[in-house]
């Protein structure tokens, strides 16, 4: 059964390129009954919106520069709403091939994927000439979030991305700015099936580096990432962690009350450790509850995820 097809651009004064890569996506795709064009302008300051228009695009415009990760969610309500089979994701600078499109919604289409996601660095051929804080960035990122949910990936920041239905009313994002890598993590806790497969990008100079020009903010959002991802999908973990951290102290305290008894057959004057210890070993325990709260918590919101899943799979066959 042929399927729908929408092809999301976010963009942001792009109107040198955005024609380009209106004008390069396939008009006719094997599997694919129709093909829809969104830009998504996220508050752009040029003609970015007129010549998306003009090329034949639908536009959806924000009236303030809100993120890619605003922009994409737009996107995926856009696609979800409209009850899209298939949505392709690529940015409207001309770094990815549009004509990539069909070898990137392939495996969707037979049945062998849910996310399937360009990958810069996969194989080595193709990796692009950029500076190596860049690039070194980016691997880091991908291992992090690889250690993370225990799958090796090896690209989890490029934005040309085939997503299949079932991913489209699975994805339950946040961030503004670390969407990337969060859908990684909310997939595979999911158990969806992810796929990377190598696609050329071209590299553009003079495009300034999120990455090399804050490396200090881009450590934070890598934080960022690690302490939501242990909250929201291994609470109780979290929590013990934290847990532990207070009862070691506690110990400790302990120990030099313990100690002082033992060596001098009295509790003074060293009574205030006990105090102490009594503390942390009070919060320790709270923090240890809240584990347990936040577990059971958890659970729910998978439940809850499942049936709002099931809501909107059901809404689309009522359409």
């Amino acid at each position: 059964m042929a399927k729908k097809l929408l092809v999301a651009i976010p963009a942001y004064n792009e109107e040198e390129k955005i024609g380009e890569v209106i004008r390069n996506i396939p008009d006719v795709i094997r599997g694919i009954s129709k093909i829809h064009i969104l830009v998504i302008d996220d508050g752009s300051t040029d003609k970015t919106s007129k010549i998306a228009a003009d090329s034949g695009a639908l536009i959806l415009r924000n009236h303030s520069n809100m993120g890619y990760g605003v922009a994409f969610s737009k996107a995926l309500q856009y696609a979800v709403d409209q009850g899209f089979d298939l949505m392709v994701s690529i940015d409207g600078d001309a770094q990815f091939d549009p004509k990539d499109i069909p070898k990137l919604i392939k495996p969707i289409i037979e049945n062998k994927a849910d996310l399937v996601t360009a990958s810069r660095f996969i194989n080595k051929d193709y990796y692009p000439k950029m500076p190596l804080s860049k690039l070194w960035g980016n691997k880091l990122m991908s291992i992090l979030i690889s250690k993370l949910v225990g799958r090796k990936f090896y690209d989890v920041s490029c934005g040309f991305r085939a997503y299949s239905q079932k991913t489209l009313l699975s994805l339950n994002l946040h961030g503004k700015f670390t969407f990337s890598q969060e859908t990684f993590i909310d997939l595979s806790f999911k158990r969806l099936r992810i796929l990377e497969i190598p696609i050329k990008v071209k590299y553009f100079p003079s495009r300034v580096s999120k990455i090399s020009s804050n490396l200090f903010i881009y450590g934070v959002n890598a934080l960022k990432i690690i302490f939501e991802t242990y909250r929201d999908y291994k609470p109780f973990t979290f929590f013990s962690y934290i847990a532990l951290f207070f009862f070691i102290i506690s110990i400790f305290f302990g120990s030099i009350l313990l100690y002082t008894y033992i060596t001098i057959g009295s509790f003074h004057p060293n009574v205030w450790s006990g105090f102490v210890g009594g503390t942390f070993l009070f919060i320790s325990l709270t923090f240890f509850i809240v584990g347990i709260s936040a577990d059971t918590i958890k659970r729910i919101r998978v439940n809850q995820e499942e049936i709002l899943y099931l809501l909107k799979r059901n809404s689309l066959k009522n359409k």
